[in-house]
Formats: structure tokens, sequence, C-alpha cells
């Protein structure tokens, strides 16, 4: 084994490594920063950009320290329209990136008086010969993708716009540019990533609980057997809280995700309520009834309990009892009162993404912003309308005191300005 390991071959391969480690690493820091900075010797290959074509054994896991699941959310470069002229910045590959958008006539099958575009995209200085650009382009109307290998001008063409809502967009706001910051190989690694998160496996249970640990600073300490504990009804009063993770399947990668944007540490809660008779309930919102209707409920312990035993998303569920003191002022009778009152209405999605967004920009984790979650938001409320409807229309309506406005994007710098909502 000893004479394999120092066989000249492999000893070679070695020096290789260390020697493009070394020639394609970047040392030292940036122009921000107040230390020395040493640059690397100027190479045609980056180690990003080569380890694909190592052997798997070597490249993998670089490749998977390098890239992780947020690195698939687009960072916002800016917004080039026909009159705002030339749009500049450092892109991931080419640090000299620029573009200027304008109207061109519409292709001869489509509608004449709307007219298309042509967005001229410049790229310069790559940092090596083996590097892309993948950029995202959106408008409230649309979304696209290209990326860019070479130095040189390029052309992304509009055929026609989609309506003249769309055309009167581009000529105020422009054509929203986002910049795909790990490039063509970090996205399919970042997406390679993140997909084990709605996998309802030991492996996406996983996956969800080092998403956690490395981007929230969460820790787990694995409980000793038996996992399901038995609670005595007896020992919960009226108010005392449950908290509720769920860390697999479907739901559990959107609480996994919920929980890295709000700073939550469990994706769903329940309160305990105990009527005269001293039954145990449960209430919460989210409970689906026999319509497929997420609705409030005040349902009993042995039922809520015996659901939350069969999910299949794995749900860890913190009983946490009122301190004394709080639970001696505990109004139940005003907690019953409101509980039934609130029984059977839909799901509170109008408050849903206020607990998260109440601020113009500040609520996002790098390297979410503002302009990607608009974007998002107004393309989501055309390609989806039934859930756009219950997650923003209603929650923006509710606190405009009004009920049948929909989301429409009208601002392409949100942290100065406003986006409207305009009727249908």
């Amino acid at each position: 084994m000893s004479k394999l390991f120092y066989h000249p071959t492999i000893k070679l391969l070695k020096i290789l490594i260390l020697l493009l480690l070394f020639l394609g690493g970047d040392f030292g820091s940036d122009n921000n920063n107040n230390y020395c900075y040493v640059e690397a010797f100027k190479v045609p290959f980056r180690v990003k950009d080569v380890l694909p074509v190592l052997p798997h054994q070597i490249s993998w896991p670089v490749l998977n320290n390098l890239h992780s699941a947020v690195d698939l959310l687009p960072y916002f470069v800016g917004s080039v329209s026909p009159d705002n002229g030339t749009l500049q910045w450092k892109g991931a590959c080419f640090y000299d990136s620029e573009a200027r958008l304008d109207f061109a006539l519409a292709d001869s099958d489509h509608d004449p008086a709307l007219g298309g575009g042509l967005l001229r995209l410049k790229t310069s200085a790559a940092h090596s010969w083996t590097c892309m650009d993948l950029y995202v382009f959106a408008t409230p109307y649309r979304v696209t993708w290209d990326y860019y290998f070479s130095a040189r001008e390029h052309t992304l063409k509009f055929d026609s716009w989609e309506e003249a809502a769309e055309m009167e967009y581009v000529k105020q706001h422009g054509v929203s540019v986002f910049l795909m910051p790990s490039g063509m190989l970090g996205t399919l690694l970042s997406l390679i990533d993140v997909l084990p998160l709605f996998s309802n496996t030991v492996w996406g249970q996983n996956a969800n609980l080092a998403f956690l640990t490395k981007h929230m600073g969460a820790t787990f300490e694995k409980r000793p057997q038996p996992w399901r504990t038995t609670i005595n009804p007896d020992d919960v009063h009226s108010g005392d809280f449950l908290a509720v993770s769920k860390i697999r399947g479907r739901w559990g990668g959107f609480e996994t995700l919920e929980k890295w944007v709000t700073g939550a540490f469990a994706g769903h809660t329940a309160v305990c309520l105990k009527d005269e008779l001293g039954n145990l309930w449960v209430g919460e919102s989210g409970h689906e009834n026999e319509k497929g209707e997420e609705i409030i409920v005040v349902i009993p312990w042995e039922e809520w309990w015996e659901l939350s035993l069969k999910d299949s998303s794995n749900p860890q569920i913190a009983l946490l009892p009122l301190h004394p003191d709080v639970h001696a002022k505990f109004n139940s009778t005003a907690a019953w009162e409101y509980a039934r009152s609130m029984s059977g209405k839909p799901y509170g999605y109008h408050n849903m993404i206020f607990s998260w967004i109440d601020t113009i920009a500040d609520n996002y984790p790098p390297p979410l912003d503002a302009h990607l979650v608009i974007s998002v938001m107004s393309m989501w409320t055309r390609v989806q309308p039934a859930y756009a409807a219950n997650m923003w229309n209603e929650a923006l309506n509710k606190r405009l005191g009004t009920e049948v406005l929909l989301l429409f994007l009208t601002c392409s710098r949100p942290s100065s300005s406003i986006c409207g909502i305009n009727s249908k």
C-alpha cells in the first residue's frame, strides 16, 4: 500500500493539485479591508472552474463546501430600460459587465403595436478562461435566463411584449437583471443541495438539519428512545404552548426555508385549552377540513395528538407550559370566547407574510433582498393566481381596508419607493 501511495504518478497528481490550489486561488482580501492584499498569479483557470474535471473523490467534497442551497438565490444587479442608459456591474466571471435595452419592432407573427425589445449585454475582463456568468431577466410578465461564456457583446431578444401593460412597465421601470453569483456549476450544485430539503426520507431529514445548522447556527441533540413520549392531559393547562417543527418532506422543506427567512425555530404553533369539564383541546390554524380547505379549528387533544403521530413529515413537538406567574394571569374564559369566534374561519394567510416582512428592505437574510422577493411575488401572481390571492392579495387588502385589489409590481427600487396594488 505504501508503495502505491508513493507511486510517481500519484505524487505528480498531488503536486499538480497543490499547484492548482496555489495558482488558481485568491489570497488576502479586497480593497475594502485594511490589511495587506496579495493576489495570486493570473492563470487561465480557477480552482472552482477546474474541479469538475478532477476525480470525484477529490472534487465533490470541495465543491459541496463551496456551494449550498443559498447560492440558488439570484443577486439583483439593477434594472435596465431604454431611458436609463447603460447599467454597469461586476459579474461573477466577467468583472466588467454592462447592459442597455432598446425597443424594437415585434416579430411578424406578433402584434406590431406591442413591439419588442433588444437587450445588449457586454462582457469583458473574465477572471479565467473557463468561467461563465448566468443571468435571470425578469418583468412581472416573464422570466427568462441566459449564460455568457465569452467576452463580447451579447444580445437577448424579446420578440414581443406580452401585452400593452408590460410594454408600459418596461418603459417606466425596465427589465430586472439578476446574476446567479455561483455561475452555472454552482447553481446546479446548489440545486442538488436544496432538492433533498423536500425529500420525505432520512436523507431529506438530514439535509434540513444540516441547512438549519449551517445557515441559522441551530444545534440539535438526539433524544434517547423512546422518541414518542406519553403526555398526561391532566398535566396540561390552558395557555400551554405547542411548538411544532417539521424536518422532512414537502412541508419540512418549506418550514426550513421559512425558519431561515424569519429567524424562527418553529414552523407551526398551537395553543392548549381546557374546558369547564377538564377536557383538553388544541386550537390551531391550518387544519384541513373535509373539503380540503385550511381553516382554524379547536379539536380534542386526542385527535390532534393522533394526527401528529401519523404525520409523515416527522414533526418535532415541544410542549411549553406557561410560567406559573403567567398562568395565574391567563384568562381562560376570554381565550375560549376568542377561539370559538375564530373556529371555522380560513387560515390566516393575511398574517403570514407580515409575520416576516414589516419593513421595506430590512427583513431579508443575505443574499435575499427586496428586489428578488418582489419579482417572485409578481411572477407567482401570474403563474398561480389562486395561491397569490391567499398569500399576499388577501394580506395587502386586509391592511388597506379593501377587498378586490390585486398585486401588481410597480417599483424597480423597493428600498426607495413603494410597490403599488392595482385593481383588477
